[in-house]
């Protein structure tokens, strides 16, 4: 049963669905690969219930979101963030992102610092973090499906074949708590992932990373300030645990707290042990 709204707003010149609960500060939830804002339903009923207006975007491209052909950049993306924000009239949110979604999170607590009061990353590396992994066969191993991504059209077929079931056995298979995706839970991924244009835009944001080097680490691009919360579910097999270390050279003010007893995606498979740390961190001083 929904206790949310839904929306749209426009947003960097695309029209942005989004999910909605609650009322006081602002706090965006930012999805990953291949979901939408369902993978928040943990979460938006109980930071609405504790005293925050929760807003869950499907990103650009996805579920019930414009899908252009292109800005599946990192800086049209940040774009499309801030825009919202500034869309709903607020100048700060708390900004948490899993996934790809926590990905945009670091890079917008970094680009937009005054726009961040808080960061909360969950399984999602800073970018600098990701980068030095990168440098290792052992990241390298478990990211293999970053360079099958940038395949043209065979990734698409081969994801939506058979009304995209690829996508619920990637859900189901790269969890740790395989009963938080029943065939009713990832029926929703498949039909999300299955609008038209939706696959290819997904797969776009992986596809847009290795287009432009990276720039030289500087503070600018690397530092953030807002106090950040780093959730982890241990058994991630498509990211290391060593992403998680030595972080503190990058923010100024981090917690980090791993879960043992959580795969990748570790909101759906941990929502109370998540829910509450996210409490606890937002209601602190």
């Amino acid at each position: 049963m929904e206790t949310w709204q839904h929306r749209d707003i426009i947003t960097n010149g695309i029209r942005m669905h989004y999910v909605t609960q609650g009322s006081g500060p602002l706090v965006v939830l930012l999805h990953g690969f291949p979901e939408f804002w369902y993978s928040w339903r943990y979460q938006i009923p109980f930071l609405a219930e504790h005293g925050y207006t929760v807003v869950a975007p499907d990103l650009r491209g996805y579920n019930d979101t414009d899908k252009p052909r292109k800005g599946y950049d990192m800086p049209t993306l940040l774009r499309d963030i801030a825009g919202l924000i500034r869309g709903l009239r607020q100048d700060q949110a708390t900004i948490v992102g899993h996934d790809w979604g926590g990905a945009l999170a670091w890079q917008f607590a970094i680009h937009y610092p005054y726009m961040t009061s808080r960061l909360i990353a969950m399984n999602a590396p800073h970018p600098y973090a990701l980068q030095r992994e990168f440098r290792t066969l052992k990241q390298l191993r478990k990211s293999w499906y970053f360079f099958v991504f940038q395949i043209p059209w065979l990734p698409e077929a081969l994801l939506l074949r058979n009304h995209a079931n690829e996508v619920g056995r990637m859900l189901n298979g790269v969890a740790l708590q395989k009963a938080v995706f029943p065939p009713e839970v990832t029926a929703k991924y498949q039909e999300a992932m299955s609008k038209p244009g939706a696959m290819t835009a997904a797969l776009n944001y992986y596809r847009q990373v290795f287009r432009r080097l990276p720039p030289r680490a500087t503070r600018e691009n690397t530092q953030v300030s807002a106090p950040t919360l780093l959730i982890w579910g241990e058994h991630d097999i498509a990211l290391g645990i060593e992403l998680t270390y030595g972080l503190e050279q990058w923010v100024d003010d981090i917690e980090v707290k791993r879960l043992p007893d959580s795969g990748h995606w570790v909101q759906q498979e941990q929502p109370d042990k998540v829910n509450q740390l996210m409490l606890d961190f937002l209601q602190k001083t």
